[in-house]
C-alpha cells in the first residue's frame, strides 16, 4: 500500500467525481447551417480546412456565435484573441476545452489541469512549479535521445514506397520524450493515444461516455503515481509529488492535472505541428527542395509553420453578463481563442493566408498570447526542429500518396492523423 495518504484510491476518486460533475448541455452535432450563428469546430468541414471559413467570418462577422455546446463564441481577428487571452478579470480559464460539460465554479483558481486551467493569482505561482523543467538548458540534454529516436523510427520505416508520417512517425517522438520526462513506461504509448483522443477530439460525446473515458486516463495516472510514491526516480511525477505549494504538499488534483495538461497537450500539439510542416512540404517541392539545399532555413520555417498551421485553439469560459466589442455574452459562455485564425489574420501579418518559409518578422501566437502562453515552447521547438532534419535527412525526397486520404483530427488541436507519403528513393 502507498505511503502516502493523498493517493488513497477512494479519496482521489472522490475527489475526480466533484471535477467531472458540471452543468451538461444537449450535444448538438452535424453539418452547420450557417458559420456565423451556428459554427462547429468538432465538424468534419472544419477539420479538413478551416482557413477558408475563419477568412470568411473575419469579413463578415469577426465574432461569431453558436448555440451548440451551450453557448459559444468564435473570434478571428487577432486584436480580439489577444484581447481575451489577456483579459483574466472577465475570462476564466478553468476550462480550456469547450464540450457539453461545464466544470463547476469551484473549480476556480486552480481549474482541472493547472496551471493552463488556472486563473490568477494561483496560475502565477502553479506555473512556476514547471519552468525549471522547461527550460532551454534542459530541454536541450533531451536532444540527443530525441534524435536518435527519430532515426530508429526512420529505420523501421526502411524499404516502404509509402508510409504514414503521422501515424508511424510523428505520434511517437512526443510520445517518446514526454513518457521520459513524466518517468512512464515507454511501451504504453499506445494509451497515450487513446487519452488523447478521448480528450480533445470526444468533446461531442455525451457525458455518459466521455465522462468514464477521462476516468480511464486519471485512473492511470493515479498508478503511475502510486508506483512512484513506492518508487521514486528523478522525473517530473516525483518531482510533482513531492513539490510544495504556499508551504504544502500538491493536492492529488493539482498533482494528477498536472500531468494530464503535460501528457495529452505535450503529445497532440507537437505530434500536429510534425505532421502539418510534413504535408506542407510533401504538397510543396519547391519549399522542401529548398530546405534540403540550404537547412540553414530550417529555424525559419519552422516558426513559418508554425504560424500558418498553428494546431491549438484554447478556450475561456465568460464570467459574468456584459457587452463586449459589440456582442452580447453571458456568463459561462464559452470562447473559442483561435491563435490559428490570428495568425492568418491580414491585419497582423503580410501575405497571411501564404507560407513564406524565410519570412523575417514572424510574431506568432502558436504558443499563445497572454499569463497562458505555453511553457513548454522550448520543447516542441526543439522536437519539432530534430524531427523535420531528421527526415529531410533520411527522406529528402517525398509526396502525397493520396490528398483524399490525409485525415485531420477534429477539435481544438488540430494536425494530420493520417498522412501517407510517397518516399521517392535514390
Amino acid at each position: 500500500m502507498t505511503s502516502d495518504s493523498r493517493f488513497d484510491q477512494q479519496e482521489f476518486n472522490d475527489r475526480l467525481r466533484t471535477r467531472t460533475v458540471g452543468v451538461r448541455n444537449e450535444v448538438i452535432a452535424g453539418p452547420v447551417s450557417d458559420w456565423t450563428t451556428d459554427f462547429s469546430h468538432a465538424e468534419p468541414e472544419w477539420a479538413a480546412d478551416p482557413y477558408p471559413i475563419q477568412d470568411d467570418l473575419r469579413q463578415r462577422c469577426p465574432i461569431a456565435h453558436t448555440e451548440r455546446f451551450g453557448g459559444a463564441w468564435l473570434p478571428t481577428r487577432y486584436e480580439d484573441i489577444a484581447a481575451i487571452a489577456y483579459d483574466t478579470d472577465r475570462f476564466s480559464s478553468r476550462a480550456i476545452v469547450v464540450s457539453n460539460v461545464r466544470p463547476p465554479l469551484e473549480l476556480a483558481p486552480v481549474g482541472g489541469v493547472p496551471p493552463i486551467s488556472s486563473d490568477p493569482p494561483f496560475h502565477h505561482d502553479a506555473r512556476k512549479l514547471l519552468l525549471p523543467a522547461f527550460t532551454k538548458s534542459a530541454v536541450a540534454h533531451l536532444e540527443p535521445e530525441t534524435r536518435e529516436f527519430c532515426h530508429s523510427l526512420i529505420d523501421g520505416l526502411a524499404g516502404q514506397d509509402v508510409v504514414d508520417a503521422a501515424h508511424d512517425y510523428a505520434q511517437h517522438i512526443p510520445t517518446r520524450v514526454i513518457a521520459r520526462m513524466l518517468g512512464f513506461p515507454p511501451e504504453d504509448g499506445p494509451h497515450f493515444r487513446e487519452f488523447v483522443e478521448s480528450a480533445l477530439e470526444g468533446v461531442n460525446l455525451p457525458p455518459e461516455e466521455r465522462i468514464p473515458r477521462m476516468e480511464k486516463l486519471f485512473g492511470y495516472l493515479l498508478a503511475q503515481i502510486r508506483d512512484h510514491v513506492d518508487n521514486p526516480r528523478d522525473d517530473l511525477t516525483t518531482y510533482l509529488i513531492n513539490a510544495e505549494l504556499y508551504g504544502s504538499k500538491l493536492e492529488p488534483g493539482h498533482v494528477a492535472g498536472t500531468m494530464s495538461l503535460l501528457l495529452i497537450a505535450g503529445i497532440d500539439t507537437t505530434w500536429s505541428a510534425i505532421g502539418a510542416s510534413l504535408w506542407h512540404l510533401a504538397r510543396t517541392p519547391a519549399d522542401r527542395e529548398r530546405l534540403v539545399a540550404d537547412p540553414s532555413l530550417l529555424p525559419a520555417a519552422m516558426e513559418e509553420f508554425l504560424r500558418a498551421y498553428a494546431p491549438v485553439t484554447m478556450a475561456r469560459l465568460v464570467k459574468e453578463d456584459m457587452r463586449w466589442n459589440g456582442v452580447d455574452m453571458k456568463a459561462d459562455d464559452w470562447v473559442l481563442l483561435s491563435f490559428p485564425a490570428a495568425n492568418r489574420d491580414p491585419a497582423q501579418f503580410d501575405q497571411a493566408g501564404e507560407v513564406v518559409i524565410d519570412r523575417e518578422v514572424n510574431r506568432h501566437a502558436a504558443f499563445g498570447l497572454g499569463i497562458h502562453r505555453c511553457v513548454g515552447s522550448h520543447l516542441a521547438r526543439m522536437e519539432l526542429r530534430v524531427a523535420l532534419e531528421v527526415w529531410l535527412e533520411r527522406f529528402p525526397n517525398f509526396s502525397l500518396a493520396d490528398p483524399a486520404a490525409v485525415r485531420w483530427a477534429t477539435g481544438q488541436v488540430r494536425g494530420p492523423r493520417t498522412l501517407p507519403l510517397r518516399i521517392d528513393r535514390p
